[in-house]
């Protein structure tokens, strides 16, 4: 513990010193912005109990603290203004802890030593002709990224391999089509797509009598390695702030069809919320939510009714301990937020969970790893999760984050196992450039 407290405070307070003298709007841009060096380094210290097994009688190896760290160098090139190159390389580190080595194993993030993030060329910007292309190795991110997203908060975070065109219209009106395979890391080599996975993609999105934005999309997943194959229609709707006055809301509705584990797949998902900023300095602004992800009703009927989460950035949605995904699931969160001051932001979330279906499992954020075994027998309440969160942006290039979050667990747990609450802290900064 003295070792990772040393460590953090090692990397962090000199980034706070340097914060403090005034950095020109963009340093590392250089020819009159024809050449931008890149430069991003964000540290996480982690303090987690119970969060894994739910049991404050058993000493598990995730029941710990860890320092966790990732920097990035970027270099995007301008040549000419229809073309853009650009790279960027990740180092990630888990320092000082238990677990193994291995990225994903019993949660842990694990190493990949300094590696391609990203490769990419686009030709085009859409201002003198409405097409333009990207192609290599990039970030996909639609909507609330809730199917697709870069997964920013973990260490690795997420890229594709990919092709896109987009069409650019008038008025925020833009279409993507797109073919793409995820990139898998690779702690010991270089870290590559299989295309034997493939997620291919129309989405648009569409600006709508001028108070929200509409989104329609058609994902088309492709893995043969685990035999799915499935189709995913839907689409995502956004106030736009301030046209409501007071009030915002967003929604979400997808539905599947196809095959998944070689099981006919028939699935759907949803969320709608609404809420009310206050006049008041602090722009207090209190939110209700609902979300759901349809389960699955019987293991053995050669169908599957569990909503398929695709590639998704969860964390900021299903609680910030990541035991829930998009799938088997019903979740009511209240969330109120405030802005004390220009650079502090707050928030606290209280989140209610229950299983869609009791014949399914309950599946963490990755929306693969089971928590516990298939119950049928037991109560569909999971439990409960507050989720404190302070947030200090010290200048345009440093920002640091605490965050705490208590489980309170439910019936469900009792039914499956041990049943203890949990807790979550964490201290991080992000410096870029």
């Amino acid at each position: 513990m003295k070792f990772i407290i040393s460590s953090f405070l090692a990397i962090t307070l000199p980034c706070l010193a340097d914060a403090a003298t005034p950095a020109a709007a963009n340093p590392l841009s250089f020819a009159n912005g024809k050449a931008i060096i890149g430069i991003e380094d964000q540290t996480r210290f982690e303090y987690r109990d119970d969060n894994f097994d739910f049991n404050s009688r058993l000493g598990h190896i995730n029941d710990d603290a860890w320092l966790l760290n990732r920097f990035r160098l970027s270099l995007e090139l301008h040549p000419a203004g229809w073309l853009t190159l650009y790279a960027q390389g990740q180092d990630s580190r888990e320092i000082d802890s238990n677990r193994p080595n291995i990225p994903g194993q019993l949660g842990a993030e694990g190493d990949n030593p300094f590696d391609l993030r990203q490769l990419y060329v686009e030709l085009g910007h859409g201002k003198d002709f409405p097409l333009s292309l990207k192609v290599g190795r990039q970030v996909l991110l639609y909507g609330d990224q809730r199917l697709i997203g870069p997964l920013e908060w973990t260490n690795f975070t997420r890229t594709f391999d990919a092709a896109k065109l987009r069409y650019h219209g008038q008025g925020g009106l833009w279409v993507d089509l797109f073919t793409s395979s995820v990139v898998t890391i690779d702690r010991s080599g270089f870290d590559q797509s299989d295309w034997d996975s493939s997620l291919t993609g129309l989405y648009a999105h569409i600006p709508t009598l001028g108070i929200q934005d509409t989104e329609l999309y058609a994902l088309y997943f492709d893995d043969s390695n685990r035999n799915d194959h499935f189709l995913t229609l839907g689409t995502h709707l956004k106030s736009i702030p301030g046209k409501l006055g007071p009030w915002d809301y967003k929604a979400e509705f997808a539905y599947q069809t196809g095959t998944a584990g070689g099981r006919e797949l028939s699935a759907f998902a949803g969320f709608i919320e609404g809420g009310h900023t206050f006049a008041a300095a602090w722009k207090p602004r209190l939110g209700l939510e609902y979300s759901h992800g349809s389960g699955d009703g019987n293991a053995a009927d050669g169908k599957q009714g569990a909503f398929q989460n695709l590639f998704p950035t969860n964390h900021p949605y299903y609680g910030y301990m990541d035991i829930f995904s998009w799938s088997n699931l019903h979740n009511i969160a209240l969330r109120l937020s405030a802005k004390p001051t220009a650079k502090l932001t707050t928030s606290l979330d209280y989140h209610l969970f229950w299983l869609a279906s009791t014949s399914d499992a309950l599946r963490r954020a990755n929306a693969s790893t089971v928590v516990r075994p298939i119950t049928p027998a037991a109560d569909p309440f999971v439990g409960s999760e507050l989720d404190l969160l302070i947030h200090y942006a010290h200048s345009a290039h440093l920002g640091i984050t605490l965050g705490y979050s208590h489980f309170f667990s439910g019936p469900y747990l009792a039914d499956t196992g041990a049943s203890s609450d949990a807790d979550f802290v964490y201290v991080m900064t992000n410096l870029k450039f």
